[in-house]
């Protein structure tokens, strides 16, 4: 989920119109299916949709197409991540979000783009739908939360019971969180203020924890 604000007076000192608001609160599918479809966006706190070149790195590295797998976007703001990911024929993706209006956008979204076979929207704290008992198995989880949310210890034993033996987690964040000895590090960037890294399920790593 990335943050957007929207000032009300550009550098030149000229007052933004509702139009300059409205293009900052848009973000471009950057691949597969949906390639160059748009996705519009409410302002929420913490909200700031990945970078494109993040995300076009990101799904060099998971090969671009998605076929078969079952992707979980736990924290999914405008939705760049997880639709991106059903756009390169992810099998189903679940897109969790607890800001009730940015939820209902992402369901018109859905629908909009007839996806609704294949993506599902749950309005909900990313920590309780993980509780629920009845939580799918995810081959792919995309974990990018507002930079104030901190409660990665109570994340990581919540989310091991919802990942395939040989499941991927894409974290991004302020600062990369420790993560448990399971998760193994592939690959790692940054981009402005966010950090971010791709991680496997199934090693321990030389180094266990990051940032």
């Amino acid at each position: 989920m990335h943050s957007v604000s929207i000032a009300t007076v550009s550098h030149g000192g000229r007052m933004k119109s509702k139009t300059d608001a409205g293009l900052r609160n848009q973000v471009r599918i950057i691949g597969g299916v949906h390639r160059g479809r748009k996705l519009v966006f409410a302002d929420a706190p913490g909200l700031r949709p990945t970078a494109d070149s993040v995300r076009e790195r990101l799904f060099n590295w998971l090969g671009q197409d998605l076929t078969g797998q079952r992707v979980l976007d736990l924290f999914s703001g405008s939705g760049a991540l997880g639709l991106e990911a059903a756009s390169r024929r992810a099998a189903s993706v679940v897109l969790v979000e607890q800001h009730r209006r940015t939820a209902a956008q992402l369901r018109a979204q859905v629908r909009s783009w007839n996806e609704a076979d294949r993506v599902q929207v749950e309005e909900e704290d990313a920590l309780l739908y993980l509780r629920r008992p009845a939580v799918a198995l995810f081959d792919g989880v995309l974990l990018d939360p507002p930079f104030v949310w901190q409660q990665w210890p109570q994340l990581w034993p919540l989310l091991r019971h919802h990942l395939a033996t040989d499941g991927w987690v894409y974290v991004e964040a302020g600062q990369l969180p420790v993560w448990p000895q399971w998760l193994w590090p592939v690959k790692q960037g940054r981009a402005g203020m966010s950090h971010y890294a791709l991680l496997r399920v199934g090693a321990v790593a030389d180094e266990p924890a990051a940032g």
